[in-house]
């Protein structure tokens, strides 16, 4: 089981994700976020990492040149749409991306089913609210190209492994304060992911 961190605003935070055996860290590029990171200081931290993560960045509301123009100059290797997004926006893209859903009800985890992509809970924010949608939406439903995100724990990810999802990715659920990842609770999210 592949995991991602995210929400990542320190190089110690980057580095005790990668000890512990993330596959993925996130950087989020949206303003309103209590986990907004500058370009600048997530370009200082990306190149800094050892090789062989994956850099993803999040972004919301906004447009193909910024996302490629951030992602080219920070180092990150994947662009996490966030957002309802045009499909000439898609296809406008130069960086390889990751589509989001954000689900509100079970219709909605069968969009883009033929590609990989992250379901999360509907919220008004975007991403690390910490809700947790319906799991009994994904019984007897292809998993394997689903990244589930959204209200998970390092508890309760032991319970979610039977659906066979692709990836965990995860946020508040290791933090101590939105940001500020806990040791503990990361590694032990990976281990019960893994």
């Amino acid at each position: 089981m592949r995991c991602k961190i995210c929400g990542i605003t320190s190089y110690e935070d980057a580095m005790l994700a990668i000890e512990a055996g993330t596959d993925a860290l996130g950087f989020v590029f949206y303003e309103k976020s209590p986990r907004y990171l500058a370009p600048d200081d997530a370009k200082a931290i990306i190149e800094k990492l050892p090789p062989f993560v994956e850099k993803v960045a999040l972004f919301v509301n906004v447009d193909a040149a910024f996302i490629d123009e951030t992602c080219r100059y920070t180092g990150a290797t994947l662009a996490q749409i966030h957002f309802d997004a045009d499909e000439s926006l898609y296809k406008t893209l130069k960086t390889p991306f990751l589509r989001v859903i954000r689900a509100q009800n079970a219709d909605d985890i069968y969009r883009y089913s033929d590609e990989y992509r992250l379901v999360d809970a509907y919220c008004e924010a975007y991403g690390g609210a910490g809700k947790r949608l319906n799991i009994e939406w994904f019984e007897n439903v292809d998993c394997s190209k689903i990244i589930l995100a959204g209200g998970l724990t390092p508890q309760n990810i032991l319970e979610l492994k039977e659906y066979g999802f692709y990836a965990f990715d995860v946020s508040s659920g290791v933090e101590t304060s939105p940001g500020k990842k806990e040791p503990l609770k990361v590694q032990e999210f990976i281990k019960n992911a893994k």
